[in-house]
């Protein structure tokens, strides 16, 4: 499992299912896992948090709740957020993860930014019958455990930086396919094993935490069942990219290249399904686009991501396209 790396080198750690932090040598064990976003706006160019008021404990709070089994933490946080207060979210940036001691043992729970520009809260009036936007000086003064100031302090920071609106560029490596050695036909038709398309439905799970509205893959059959799920779920759109095919790639790997950045220059999130031996030139023009720092965090050994794994870079919305954040997800595997 690997945790999210962000610019500013402050992620939290986690563990358990596809998640985990970059280049970790070691996961604390905890005995309630959970996970939630600070949803934030900019309203009459001032910054804005979203805090919601939980009765059972007459405290303030971010939307957060337990992990469901079987399910990974981004989703996790998205689903908390629907089921507390009505918001159908997109993670942004991943923000500092927060510890600390309740009657089951030791908690974590993971944030993720959220910009909800428009949308308005509807308290489940349950769990949670109250909620106020209000100033991130005044969420400090309000917020009941203290360490919910954590994710916010990362927050503001990541404003003043320039870096908290953010846009997501996926890059998927298909799932689990055939046996080159069990296939004889056409290499582009070479399907998905049964493993690799359990993996594709995890994987239209995860991705729906960041709503991609655009798919750019390889026209392999093994890419294109590989996002499919999604694609149905979502309605993405789709375009096909030969540059993106293991052939074409070891031909001319600077077109594989360019795709990506074409696709750094449209601003628009998406996601980018490809091939293992086009990883490395895809990771090589991401990382020209990140600070050094950040850079270290992606994988440089073959075989770079896992079938089905996928890396989740968040680019600044200002200026040139600058890479922010990076966090690393791996499906289940049989």
């Amino acid at each position: 499992m690997k945790n999210p790396s962000s610019a500013s080198g402050a992620p939290g750690r986690t563990s358990g299912t596809a998640a985990g932090s970059l280049g970790a040598t070691g996961v604390q064990a905890f005995d309630v896992r959970a996970a939630g976003a600070l949803c934030w706006r900019v309203t009459k160019k001032e910054l804005k948090v979203l805090l919601i008021h939980r009765p059972r404990y007459d405290d303030w709070s971010w939307p957060k709740g337990k992990l469901d089994d079987g399910e990974t933490l981004p989703e996790c946080a998205v689903r908390e957020v629907s089921e507390e207060i009505g918001l159908n979210i997109s993670l942004g940036i991943p923000l500092p993860a927060t510890v600390y001691v309740v009657n089951a043992g030791l908690k974590e729970v993971r944030y993720w930014a959220s910009n909800v520009p428009d949308a308005v809260p509807v308290p489940d009036g349950n769990e949670v019958d109250g909620f106020l936007w209000c100033s991130p000086e005044r969420a400090a003064e309000l917020l009941s455990n203290p360490t919910d100031k954590e994710p916010l302090d990362a927050l503001v920071a990541a404003h003043r930086r320039s870096e908290l609106a953010t846009w997501p560029l996926l890059v998927v490596r298909h799932a689990k396919a055939k046996p080159r050695s069990a296939w004889t036909l056409a290499e582009g038709d070479r399907p998905l094993a049964a493993t690799g398309l359990r993996q594709a439905l995890t994987l239209s799970r995860l991705l729906m935490a960041w709503r991609p509205g655009r798919v750019a893959t390889s026209p392999w059959l093994r890419c294109v069942s590989t996002m499919s799920p999604y694609v149905k779920e979502s309605n993405a759109k789709v375009k096909i990219y030969d540059s993106l095919t293991e052939a074409k790639h070891g031909r001319q790997p600077h077109k594989t290249s360019a795709v990506v950045g074409r696709l750094l220059e449209k601003r628009r999130p998406v996601a980018l399904c490809t091939h293992r031996p086009a990883l490395p030139t895809v990771l090589a023009q991401l990382g020209a686009h990140m600070p050094p720092s950040l850079r270290a965090a992606l994988p440089t050994a073959d075989p770079f991501l896992a079938p089905g794994e996928v890396i989740i870079c968040q680019i600044s919305c200002a200026d040139e396209p600058q890479i922010v954040s990076v966090e690393q997800y791996k499906p289940y595997e049989d």
